[in-house]
Order: structure tokens, then C-alpha cells, then sequence
């Protein structure tokens, strides 16, 4: 299966909004930071299934910045072997360690990450109140960000 997901580098940005937006419900907050970083389409089995979009917030660290799988591919382990590829990407690079933020109210992706090796590093509280609309997922509104790290040396 692992031969079977591959990243490509995206151009034209703009066009995977549609992927974006399942990470991230605002478009203007997607406005803020769609063209920073590296950003890859996620193919399984020649189809485009996902984006994810990386950022650099310093020399030795990579921020994974927005992550998402269509909603057919997600639960067959695709994220799984997305993040495993991305973890050898960046530490082939010579950085050091990974980060990534979830809201408080994203219990699966509080799963996720800690499943693929990440530990929570530091709470943004009230991180999502600058967002226009309030967000809840699973009945629970998202304020707070949960920022994971992990090391890639």
C-alpha cells in the first residue's frame, strides 16, 4: 500500500481549495497562508485523494501546516503512511522535527497524531476565536489549539 500514495508538488494552489477547506472550514484564514511553505496533492493509485501543505517556522523545523483526505479515502490508513512519508521527506532535508496544531474539539485528530508518533507540545488557548464563525465538531466548540511535535533526528 505504501507504493501506492505519492505526494506531487503543487503549482497552481488555489485549484485544491476544495481539499483545503476539509482541514480548515475559513477561507480566509486559508487566504492568510495557502502560498507559504511546499504543498503536495496526496495520489493513491494515480487518483488525488488529499492535500497537505508545509510550512517552515524555523531552519530546523517543518510545520504541517494543513492536512486532509477526502472523506471515502480516510480510515484505510492513508494518513498514516502520508505522515510517515513527510517524516523521512524532511529529516532526508536535515530538519529536525515536525509540529502540527489541531483544535481542542478534534478528537480523532488528537488521536492521530499521538498514534503517529507525535506528543503534545504546547496548548494555543483560544487560538480558534478569531475565526468569524464558531466551529464545533463532535458537540464541542473548537477554541483551543493543540500543538503537537515530533523528532525527526
Amino acid at each position: 500500500m505504501e507504493d501506492s500514495i505519492k505526494l506531487t508538488t503543487i503549482r497552481k494552489r488555489n485549484n485544491y481549495l476544495p481539499y483545503i477547506l476539509l482541514a480548515d472550514e475559513t477561507e480566509d484564514i486559508i487566504k492568510e497562508y495557502i502560498n507559504e511553505g511546499e504543498m503536495f496533492s496526496i495520489e493513491y493509485n494515480g487518483r488525488i485523494v488529499g492535500v497537505c501543505l508545509f510550512i517552515f517556522p524555523s531552519l530546523l523545523s517543518v510545520e504541517l501546516k494543513n492536512f486532509a483526505i477526502d472523506s471515502d479515502y480516510q480510515g484505510k490508513g492513508l494518513g498514516k503512511l502520508v505522515v510517515k512519508k513527510a517524516f523521512k521527506l524532511y529529516k532526508d532535508k536535515g530538519l529536525h522535527d515536525m509540529v502540527v496544531g489541531t483544535a481542542n474539539s478534534s478528537i480523532a485528530n488528537l488521536a492521530f497524531y499521538q498514534k503517529a508518533g507525535f506528543r503534545i507540545d504546547d496548548i494555543y488557548k483560544d487560538f480558534f476565536a478569531r475565526y468569524p464563525e464558531p466551529i464545533y465538531e463532535d458537540g464541542i466548540q473548537a477554541l483551543d489549539m493543540i500543538r503537537f511535535r515530533k523528532k525527526l533526528t
